[in-house]
């Protein structure tokens, strides 16, 4: 019987969270804000309330969050214009793969609806993807454990009953929160001693998905 398998999207399937790291840190300086790597990587999935509040309070300023990350935003779109989008290794043949296994897959993303949609007819996998759950669908983002529940209520299915493919720390912790079983692919940087704890299994790469007794 085919299991149900939730993918967070930038970094996991799209290679975007590289830019998004550099351009934070770039977004900021422009506006006038010294933000720091270290900073940038914690934003890493992280959706509403939580990234405006950090951003903030990073710099003690209400109005932070809103130009920067517009301003990110710019850079972003200027980015993705200039070079594409680059897949993740194996994405495109991982994802097929595991259609034909018979498996249903699942897009749980801190991206909105609509640039979803776009990055993934993009790159031509929209065709894996039988719904795409964004975090502007629930009242919390990442991590909070609002997208993978509500995720689950929509494919009908308890969380334990899935598995959740994400590639950073806030995903990870999403996902565990909400009780899916926690496949983690690192991205940017690996897992420490704690984050361990709430991994199921961890991989290299997608191609080791195809790897698992349970997804074979």
């Amino acid at each position: 019987m085919g299991k149900t398998i939730f993918f967070d999207m930038d970094g996991t399937i799209i290679d975007t969270e590289k830019h998004y790291r550099r351009l934070w840190v770039e977004a900021a300086r422009q506006m006038g804000y010294n933000m720091t790597d270290e900073q940038a990587l914690s934003l890493r999935s992280l959706g509403r309330p939580y990234a405006p509040v950090r951003i903030n309070g990073f710099f003690d300023d209400d109005e932070a969050y809103g130009k920067i990350r517009a301003r990110r935003m710019e850079l972003m779109a200027e980015v993705l214009q200039k070079e594409g989008i680059e897949l993740k290794p194996y994405a495109q043949e991982t994802l097929s793969e595991l259609q034909k296994r018979g498996h249903r897959l699942v897009i749980t993303t801190a991206t909105d609806e609509s640039r979803t949609e776009k990055y993934l007819r993009e790159v031509g996998l929209r065709e894996y993807f039988d719904t795409i759950v964004c975090a502007t669908m629930i009242e919390n983002g990442k991590p909070s454990p609002d997208i993978y529940l509500y995720a689950a209520e929509q494919v009908g299915l308890k969380p334990e009953d899935t598995y959740a493919v994400e590639d950073s720390p806030n995903g990870i912790m999403s996902a565990y929160r909400a009780g899916c079983k926690t496949i983690m692919i690192p991205d940017q940087t690996q897992p420490d001693d704690e984050l361990m704890k709430c991994i199921y299994k961890k991989c290299d790469s997608l191609k080791e998905l195809l790897e698992l007794d349970e997804l074979s």
